[in-house]
């Protein structure tokens, strides 16, 4: 509780307002960035927002002990950003015993990049039906 009856927030709890707030174009921080940045860029930086939210997504659901599905990394590309200097990638994964292709945008350590011929883990995304998170490679660092 504040001087004034009022609780503050922490810093954590602020940073991911004023994240959101940038993330959805809304309130002062959000115009201001998409104002100085035009629009390709702040489409970019929604990506990367986008992306940073995900993994952490992952590690709530890892944490709440949901299912993954195990699947080999059939090539993964560079799109040239980085999001707290580690890289995003677009990955294309394949389901063993399947000729099934998953593509996927996301977030990697830049210390646990997987190769060609991995297995990573997947899990399903809650807020898309059909859709996957990536969860790494199933090593705890």
């Amino acid at each position: 509780m504040g001087i004034f009856g009022k609780r503050r927030k922490n810093r954590e709890e602020r940073a991911a307002e004023i994240v959101g707030k940038v993330a959805s174009g809304k309130g002062f921080y959000g115009r201001t960035t998409r104002a100085f940045l035009g629009t390709e860029d702040f489409a970019k930086v929604q990506q990367s927002i986008g992306a940073y939210q995900s993994g952490h997504d992952v590690q709530q659901l890892l944490a709440a002990g949901v299912p993954t599905t195990p699947v080999v990394v059939v090539s993964i590309s560079d799109t040239g950003r980085l999001v707290n200097f580690d890289p995003v990638v677009d990955l294309v994964l394949q389901p063993p015993g399947t000729t099934d292709r998953i593509t996927l945008q996301t977030l990697v350590s830049k210390l646990r990049i997987p190769r060609t011929g991995d297995q990573v883990l997947l899990i399903a995304d809650p807020a898309r039906p059909g859709g996957y998170l990536y969860a790494g490679d199933g090593v705890t660092p």
